[in-house]
């Protein structure tokens, strides 16, 4: 059963991870462009070279934010009916008699919104047990010194795996099945 719960948070992880940087750097690229093209197309040189990327950078972290939250309710749509270690996860209708085979969007919203408040619990945990950590045997005493859209998405992902463990439990629509 750890297998399946590995393999399935990994499957999870890279699609989570490239699905929301993949659409941040678009986002950031577009606005970079916008920003580009609303100074009247200066001459490419050095210094606006600097100033694009100065631009980009700013925008990523902000727009990640925001990818990040359709990248999780993307993902989520994928971690059903996928075999793994002999296992997989399935997704009933409302009323529990027909297993939904193909999942829409739709169809994962309540799922969804409870597996979303479960991450956020085990996050906020994951933070907590962190600002104890960094206030014991760091010289750091504020969550804000290091605390960063990076970080969090290291909590999110570090969470994702013990929500897929307790999600059947906490969502009554989803189920484990032995294939």
């Amino acid at each position: 059963m750890h297998k399946f719960y590995f393999f399935l948070w990994l499957r999870w992880l890279v699609r989570v991870s490239l699905c929301s940087i993949i659409l941040a750097s678009t986002l950031s690229f577009i606005i970079t462009i916008y920003t580009y093209l609303s100074q009247d197309l200066p001459t490419l040189n050095s210094e606006v070279y600097l100033a694009l990327k100065n631009v980009f950078i700013f925008w990523f972290p902000i727009s990640w934010s925001l990818t990040l939250l359709i990248a999780l309710f993307r993902a989520l749509k994928y971690i059903f009916n996928t075999k793994i270690a002999g296992y997989e996860l399935k997704l009933y209708s409302c009323d529990m008699k027909d297993v939904l085979e193909d999942i829409g969007y739709g169809d994962i919203v309540k799922v969804w919104r409870k597996w979303f408040m479960l991450m956020i619990w085990l996050v906020g945990s994951l933070m907590i047990l962190s600002l104890v950590y960094t206030y014991i045997f760091t010289s750091l005493h504020s969550v804000f010194s290091w605390f960063s859209i990076y970080w969090l998405f290291a909590f999110i992902l570090i969470s994702g795996y013990f929500s897929f463990m307790i999600m059947s439990h906490r969502c009554k629509r989803v189920k484990i099945v032995k294939c």
